[in-house]
């Protein structure tokens, strides 16, 4: 890959990164049943947002992973085990958040519906669970051609 391009995408992984972590910060303080609350009550009394940005967590290792596999391509390394290692960390990381954020769902059905609307909730929570199968699965397909070719190399070699 050109190095122009390949730091462009660097860059657009860092600032996913970056909104991702301010969008999360941001959404509860404007959150209805949050607005007359301070930030102590609204960060540290609340379980159920530490447990989503926990779920969070892996989000941003695999994106740390994608990073480190558009500095691979930079350099001309993209066929090697690291590469291979570094799909199935991001393979890893979109199935885990998936799960994380379906137990959060089942949380909101199980504790809040009927109690408050969670529509909105719900929806979000869809969405991020259809990304992170759609990246897991382009994850899992990468991971095994690039493991073909590398084992194709080290053959011919």
């Amino acid at each position: 890959m050109k190095r122009g391009f390949t730091i462009f995408l660097q860059v657009v992984t860092a600032l996913l990164g970056v909104g991702v972590l301010a969008l999360l910060l941001w959404e509860p303080q404007v959150e209805g049943r949050n607005v007359n609350a301070t930030l102590f009550e609204i960060y540290f009394k609340d379980p159920f947002l530490a447990y989503i940005y926990l779920a969070f967590v892996p989000l941003f290792v695999g994106l740390y992973q994608a990073f480190k596999i558009l500095g691979y391509a930079r350099r001309n390394e993209i066929f090697s085990q690291r590469s291979v290692r570094a799909l199935r960390i991001i393979k890893y990381c979109a199935l885990t958040t998936a799960i994380f954020i379906l137990g959060a769902e089942a949380y909101l059905f199980i504790f809040i519906s009927g109690k408050d609307d969670i529509a909105g909730g719900v929806m979000m929570g869809v969405f991020v669970i259809l990304v992170s199968a759609i990246i897991a699965t382009a994850a899992a397909v990468f991971e095994r051609i690039l493991q073909n070719s590398v084992e194709k190399n080290l053959r011919t070699t």
